[in-house]
């Protein structure tokens, strides 16, 4: 990023954020300064923790694909700007999982590393979509474990490291630093939450072992403050049942339960008027509400989602700020049209800070 156009995002973000903490504006004044001397000299600036702690919770208030925003100010931020080695990072890793699993009470938390530094390596690239994930495998009798992992799960074989085979192989974490090979590193199991699903009254899954891990930890997005870009940023809040219900376990393409849920509730799969595919689906989602609830661990049905993000939206407009949204993401996978967003129109201009996509380095 050109000098000028970083100090006008940093102008922007400072602007900000001492307006929203009621700040002095001598304070800003100062801070401005500083910055734009940094700016000058070396072509980037550095937060302090507040700034970067503030900066990373207004990014998840500013997403606009996330419905679970009420709770924007409650994320706990790790500052691991320190880190020097691949066994630094694999620590921090080690503990972000460790600490937002919180014993089945999930807490929202972002560790952030090193940012983007013009001019030079990468310091820390973390090659996980997620950091907990299951490996997907390409075999004779088809595929065993979770499609979307086919690729990475290649790339982590061709690495060096051997899963089991099984459905539920958690991949490893791989982490690259400063444009060094990548290292591989096991998750060790006892830190990890797994939920074994189970429906309430029925077996749907004929006897086999159905579980899904407890924290989803996005582990491959850029977060961007003030024109800042930390390219390995991984945070987490809870799950929405119907990401792993109504997506994750049910879509074609991942592990494909409904035909196997319908045979067991002996539902006619004949003709799509039947709607087995749709009680298949409540079906397989009261499964997995049931099953967190059973197991001590955090997670929320989509309709209280919504109501959530309702009060989210009120509280917003008594700040004076308009909630951008991307409809499309927003509304559940299940029973839209039963939740206020879906008939709501929202405006999906990107606000900054935010979280942003990158393509993966493994490719």
């Amino acid at each position: 990023m050109h000098k000028d156009q970083l100090w006008e995002e940093a102008n922007a973000f400072l602007r900000m954020y001492y307006q929203e903490l009621h700040l002095s504006s001598d304070q800003l004044a100062n801070r401005l300064a500083v910055i734009k001397q940094q700016i000058a000299a070396t072509g980037i600036y550095e937060h302090t923790y507040e700034e970067l702690s503030y900066g990373a919770k207004v990014a998840w208030r500013n997403s606009n694909r996330c419905i679970g925003r009420l709770f924007w100010n409650r994320l706990e931020v790790i500052d691991a700007r320190d880190v020097q080695t691949s066994q630094d990072v694999f620590h921090y890793l080690y503990e972000h999982i460790k600490n937002a699993g919180n014993k089945g009470k999930i807490k929202p938390l972002i560790t952030i590393f090193p940012p983007e530094r013009p001019y030079r390596q990468q310091p820390v690239k973390i090659w996980n979509h997620q950091l907990l994930r299951y490996a997907g495998y390409e075999t004779e009798n088809g595929i065993i474990g979770d499609p979307a992992s086919l690729e990475f799960t290649k790339e982590c074989k061709r690495l060096g490291w051997q899963g089991e085979g099984t459905p539920h192989d958690l991949l490893p974490l791989v982490i690259q630093v400063n444009n060094e090979p990548p290292q591989w590193w096991k998750l060790p199991k006892d830190i990890v939450i797994e939920v074994n699903i189970r429906h309430p009254e029925t077996d749907i899954f004929a006897g086999r072992l159905v579980k899904w891990y407890g924290v989803p930890i996005i582990s491959d997005m850029r977060l961007e403050i003030g024109g800042i870009n930390y390219i390995a940023a991984p945070f987490n809040g809870w799950y929405m049942g119907t990401e792993i219900g109504a997506r994750n376990l049910a879509d074609k393409d991942r592990y494909n339960l409904l035909p196997i849920v319908a045979k067991q509730l002996g539902l006619n799969t004949e003709h799509a008027s039947t709607l087995w595919k749709d009680t298949s689906l409540v079906e397989l989602n009261r499964a997995v509400l049931e099953s967190f609830k059973r197991a001590g661990v955090s997670i929320v049905d989509h309709h209280t989602a919504a109501k959530q993000f309702q009060v989210f939206e009120e509280t917003e407009q008594k700040q004076g700020r308009e909630v951008t949204g991307k409809w499309s993401w927003l509304i559940p996978p299940l029973s839209p049209a039963a939740t206020h967003v879906f008939h709501k129109p929202y405006n999906n201009t990107t606000k900054k800070p935010n979280y942003f996509y990158q393509p993966p380095y493994w490719k």
